[in-house]
């Protein structure tokens, strides 16, 4: 009999505390400001613990990228089940999932806002434009066109949308080791993702004299200038989708994975692991 009321007592005081944790909306602490906002998201769509995001990041919208890593390090996934999936190693490097298109790539370098890395480096695929860019190659952008208006909620147009170079250098001296090509130039963004039947869209392409197009590199840069976080992109040609037959289709999509996902998923992991030590520091300026 007293056990029973021991369980009782414990019950009801256990169902108190829950409902004196569920607090009606009105009692709940306000946000009132950006980083406010970013301290609460940032878990609520990744899962995970502020204090567990490393001090560098790579962002890519590959869940397979965030499987390899997890399996790599041998480390846990957060976010299964939410808008974005986020994993970090024991060398304090973190990689985040945050989907497809220029709102979602915005939306990540908000809220990185609350833990405010040391740098972010996008790992994105793109379509290239030029003959001299074909499958299989990376790109290393040295600006990208500003295509796809989330930006323009940031920064005037005239603003453009470039890389922290430090960083940039420090990828680029990782890939010449390896003995790799890669490709610099402008990227195109755009929130267009069904294009390539267009002509008109494509003859303003040519006129752009982009070298790749993707969906997410301008947002990421110019965000990145917003927030002051240091942010680098590292692209791997997809497709060639100025001509019919070089439009990505479910097979190309899969070799391109298949042959290139982990070189470019490594070259991403070891730069932005040994940036911290051997690369030389990198600030952002204001004015």
């Amino acid at each position: 009999m007293r056990v029973f009321v021991y369980i009782l007592i414990d019950t009801l005081l256990t169902r108190k505390t829950k409902m004196n944790q569920s607090q009606h909306p009105s009692q709940l602490p306000a946000m009132t400001s950006k980083l406010d906002i970013a301290k609460n998201w940032l878990p609520r769509y990744t899962g995970m613990p502020i204090d567990q995001f490393g001090d560098y990041v790579l962002l890519t919208n590959f869940s397979n990228y965030v499987t390899e890593f997890a399996e790599q390090f041998n480390c846990d996934i957060h976010g299964v089940g939410r808008p974005m999936q986020a994993a970090t190693n024991n060398a304090g490097l973190t990689i985040v999932n945050f989907g497809i298109g220029s709102p979602n790539a915005a939306t990540i370098m908000d809220l990185l806002g609350a833990r405010m890395p040391d740098g972010v480096l996008f790992l994105g695929k793109c379509g290239g434009l030029k003959d001299s860019t074909e499958i299989g190659h990376f790109v290393l952008p040295t600006a990208a066109i500003r295509g796809e208006g989330t930006s323009d909620d940031y920064f005037p147009p005239e603003v453009p949308a470039l890389p922290s170079f430090k960083l940039h250098k420090f990828v680029s001296d990782r890939i010449v080791e390896k003995d790799m090509e890669y490709r610099t130039g402008v990227v195109y963004t755009t929130n267009r993702r069904v294009w390539e039947h267009d002509k008109k869209f494509r003859g303003k392409l040519k006129r752009m004299t982009a070298l790749a197009i993707d969906m997410e590199t301008a947002t990421v840069f110019i965000v990145g200038h917003h927030n002051q976080i240091s942010r680098g992109a590292l692209l791997l040609v997809s497709d060639v989708p100025m001509t019919p037959e070089g439009v990505k289709t479910e097979a190309s999509d899969q070799a391109v994975t298949k042959n290139y996902a982990k070189m470019h998923l490594q070259i991403g992991i070891e730069a932005m692991t040994q940036i911290g030590t051997q690369g030389e520091p990198i600030k952002h300026f204001t004015y």
